[in-house]
């Protein structure tokens, strides 16, 4: 889709507003989700809080010319829970997670300076369009489960903890918001057709609220898909992770011997990773380039990107227990709306701030039923597979060694190839893109095509 505002553009400040909070809903669902799963008390608001600030951090770094929003990382939910599992005798509880953060963070600092001196034109030979291409692809492909999940899912539960409404109803809802969306987004007039999300959301979630109504009136579970009763549980503060670790709760003592293996431990838990989301960091940013047509690792530069995600990982997590990571529902939002500003972002990691102290108003966004966020998340993670198709479509596929990389990395992506080493989990996508570059290399897939003689 054709940028209408550019990078640098400052759209008027009602439709700032607008389109910010365009972005807070494209990427909220996913940012609250990661506290809810690790559990042991974190606090969602406070997640909401560290992504808004880890967001300011990484625009700072680049320059505020890279538009896109930070959130909580779903890779690292297994370091999280190590990280408050601790050992026998040793667990540091809140101050584990900050502990992991900050070496997840280095490792994105290290990184960060090798880039730095030795360029990135070894990434390029690497990753040529036959490998970042379908790496992209594969992105927004491996969160199709997801998408079509929420799809068919209501937000009230039973005692068994499954949702209570009919699958039919929230499929309705769902493709409501989507068709709403669709809808906004060809044939919208001017500021209807930048802001598609918000009016598929709103559209989905009143007919969700009258099912829901009507369910409470009847006593009918299979109606009821918004959970209503969060407003009887707000939150009305966010609880900061560096508060809660300050306070010591979560901790289970013991000898010198026990933290050190601790720290060990935690090392093992989220240095890995942290290589894992590398792979997936170069991907998101070569994917936001071809949107905005400006190659975001030559400028501002791979190693002011990687500063940025690094640190505003850790300041996230700071806050609100979870590192951060680049979204590609922030990417996607950019390209079906036509809105590069940066200024959007900025605007929307202050909103994200705002909102966590508004208990009402967070816990509204909460109760937006996961069948109306599918309906949405379909067209988003669509974008993002579709963009990466783009860039295949400038790789010459009659040459069989680009055939077969990008034959390697559709397959092992969407076959959902996935290798656990310890406590370390490699995603589909990191294992793809691993698979493909080995396949690139392996051919010669950057030598010159030799014309026969």
């Amino acid at each position: 889709m054709k940028l209408v505002y550019g990078v640098n553009d400052k759209p008027k400040f009602p439709q700032l507003i607008a389109f910010s909070f365009q972005q807070l809903l494209a990427i909220m669902a996913a940012t609250i989700a990661v506290p809810r799963i690790v559990g042991n008390g974190m606090s969602a608001s406070a997640a909401l809080f560290g992504a808004g600030v880890g967001t300011i951090v990484y625009l700072l770094f680049t320059k505020f010319k890279s538009p896109v929003f930070l959130g909580s990382s779903f890779a690292f939910i297994n370091s999280m829970l190590v990280a408050f599992a601790g050992g026998i005798s040793m667990s540091l509880g809140y101050f584990g997670l900050i502990i992991g953060a900050a070496f997840a963070g280095l490792v994105y600092v290290v990184l960060a300076i090798i880039v730095k001196f030795v360029g990135v034109k070894w990434i390029n030979k690497l990753m040529p369009a036959s490998v970042i291409g379908p790496t992209v692809a594969i992105i927004g492909l491996s969160l199709s489960a997801n998408a079509v999940g929420d799809l068919q899912s209501g937000a009230v539960m039973n005692a068994e903890g499954a949702p209570t409404a009919s699958v039919y109803l929230c499929i309705l809802c769902g493709l409501i918001t989507l068709g709403v969306t669709m809808v906004c987004s060809v044939y919208g007039k001017k500021m209807l057709k930048m802001i598609p999300f918000i009016i598929g959301i709103v559209a989905g979630y009143a007919v969700a609220a009258c099912f829901t109504v009507i369910g409470n009136l009847t006593s009918n579970e299979a109606l009821m898909i918004i959970d209503f009763s969060k407003f009887s549980s707000m939150q009305w503060y966010p609880d900061f992770t560096f508060v809660t670790a300050f306070f010591g709760e979560g901790f289970t003592y013991g000898d010198v011997g026990s933290m050190g293996s601790y720290i060990a431990t935690i090392a093992v838990a989220y240095v890995p990773v942290a290589f894992v989301v590398f792979a997936e960091h170069i991907a998101d940013h070569k994917n936001l380039s071809s949107i905005i047509e400006h190659d975001l690792l030559e400028d501002p530069g791979l190693h002011r990107t990687l500063l940025g995600d690094g640190v505003g990982s850790f300041a996230g997590a700071l806050f609100g227990g979870c590192p951060n990571t680049t979204y590609g529902e922030s990417v996607g939002c950019v390209a079906i709306s036509g809105n590069a500003s940066v200024v959007t972002i900025l605007g929307t990691a202050v909103m994200a701030i705002v909102v966590s102290f508004i208990a009402p108003f967070s816990t509204f966004l909460a109760t937006i039923p996961a069948c109306v966020m599918g309906g949405v998340c379909i067209s988003l993670y669509g974008f993002i597979a579709v963009s990466g198709l783009k860039m295949v479509q400038k790789v010459d596929l009659e040459d069989n060694r680009n055939l077969f990389t990008v034959s390697v990395i559709l397959i092992s992506g969407i076959g959902g190839l996935v290798v656990t080493v310890g406590s370390v989990k490699i995603t589909s996508v990191a294992c793809a893109l691993i698979l493909g570059i080995l396949t690139n290399v392996l051919l010669g897939g950057n030598k010159e095509k030799k014309e026969n003689k």
